[in-house]
């Protein structure tokens, strides 16, 4: 069973708009930083967004001042929303628990235990 559903994807044009939601009711996350990452087609995943659970949050160069990570803790869900969007931001995006209270080395110190991830395409 899938601890982590994300949502929210689809198809939309650049400069364009999307906010991802990870449904995690399945645990417990109020003591865990989280995390998105995507996959583009022909690359590694990559962490691109995090936030502590402080709400501190850090962003990779490719997507800092057009993304935007939230937390909702009562509602035990995270969010992702993307404004500006680009062909390059094309991926499969997936939510993930990062193995501590902060958001150093999130990159790395993740949660093995991916959802399904969804799908953002940005094309003309």
């Amino acid at each position: 069973q899938l601890q982590l559903v994300e949502s929210g994807g689809g198809l939309v044009q650049p400069g364009g708009s999307l906010r991802l939601s990870c449904d995690a009711s399945k645990f417990t996350m109020t003591n865990i930083a989280m995390a998105w990452f995507r996959r583009a087609p022909g690359k590694e995943r990559q962490g691109i967004a995090c936030i502590s659970t402080l709400s501190n949050t850090y962003y990779a160069d490719s997507v800092k001042g057009r993304f935007t990570i939230s937390r909702d803790n009562a509602k035990k869900m995270v969010f992702l929303q993307m404004s500006s969007l680009k062909p390059e931001d094309t991926a499969v995006y997936y939510c993930a628990k990062i193995r501590d209270r902060w958001c150093t080395g999130y990159t790395t110190n993740y949660d093995r235990n991916w959802g399904q991830g969804t799908q953002v395409t940005v094309s003309s």
